[in-house]
């Protein structure tokens, strides 16, 4: 009876510390944002701005300026998926990293005003999302 209680004890520990875990992939430790939330407002909207301008093409200097925009935003994004305890594991660090990497590399070659290098740097953006959704997104 006294190991039964024990064995339970220990069993709920090991639960609480694996959804403590798994917690930090949902939302940081001190600060209410949720993951999703960051996900679907800043990283979805530009990524799919970016995405289809790229695609379409380039035209104005406002093109230039808007892709601009949404590149940083998604370098800045690989900064803030790894602040406030955020990062789980080195599979969410590397694609953080990549990330922000790929982004600046686009920013780059936005800034050149080079599309085709632009629409080649961003599918390494695109690579750093699905290396880390594969492991770590809700099916």
């Amino acid at each position: 009876m006294k190991y039964g209680k024990l064995a339970a004890a220990a069993g709920l520990m090991l639960a609480l510390a694996a959804s403590h875990s798994m917690g930090q992939i949902q939302k940081g430790k001190t600060r209410p944002l949720e993951t999703k939330v960051w996900m679907k407002a800043v990283n979805q909207n530009h990524c799919g701005a970016l995405a289809k301008q790229l695609k379409e093409g380039i035209t104005d200097d406002k093109g230039w300026a808007d892709a601009a925009m949404h590149a940083q935003m998604l370098s800045e994004s690989g900064h803030v998926l790894m602040a406030d305890g955020r990062c789980p594991d080195k599979v969410w660090a590397d694609a953080a990293k990549q990330l922000r990497e790929a982004s600046e590399a686009t920013l780059a070659s936005v800034t050149a005003k080079n599309l085709d290098k632009a629409r080649t740097d961003f599918q390494n953006v695109l690579a750093s999302c699905k290396g880390c959704h594969s492991v770590h997104r809700k099916k």
